[in-house]
């Protein structure tokens, strides 16, 4: 995906999340899929709702102007709750550009963000967060 078309996924993204309530907390728009760190400012917010529409919005776009499909049907979502750290899950999400060898430092990548902090000056957290499906996964050696 290129620059200008990622750049038009997170206005996108940023459009959606407006019109459904949602706070974007932090995001990461890659090359072959998106992170997000969503809550809900109403009682009535649906992430189902909100996800279905920003996947419907930008995939016809995408299909016209480049010939093929954006987004596979499914995608895993994970309710937080307490221990976890949202500080944490956001630097886990910020640092996936850093992760791939897209940049050297989270800040260089110009595809991530966040609506609620100012996470470009903040330092990440002393412990990192793995997502539970990776948390589960017997490490080598």
């Amino acid at each position: 995906m290129n620059e200008s078309l990622g750049h038009w996924l997170v206005t996108e993204l940023l459009k959606s999340a407006a019109a459904q309530c949602f706070a974007i907390h932090a995001y990461c728009v890659m090359p072959d899929h998106v992170h997000l760190l969503v809550e809900g400012m109403t009682e009535t917010c649906d992430l189902v709702r909100f996800i279905s529409a920003f996947k419907q919005q930008t995939s016809f776009y995408y299909k016209q102007k480049m010939g093929r499909h954006l987004w596979q049907s499914a995608y895993y979502d994970h309710i937080l709750r307490k221990p976890v750290a949202a500080d944490a899950v956001a630097w886990y999400i910020w640092m996936n550009p850093v992760r791939k060898g897209l940049c050297s430092a989270p800040q260089e990548y110009s595809l991530s963000g966040s609506l609620t902090l100012d996470w470009r000056s903040r330092c990440s957290p002393a412990h990192t967060w793995l997502p539970p499906w990776k948390a589960t996964q017997k490490m080598p050696g």
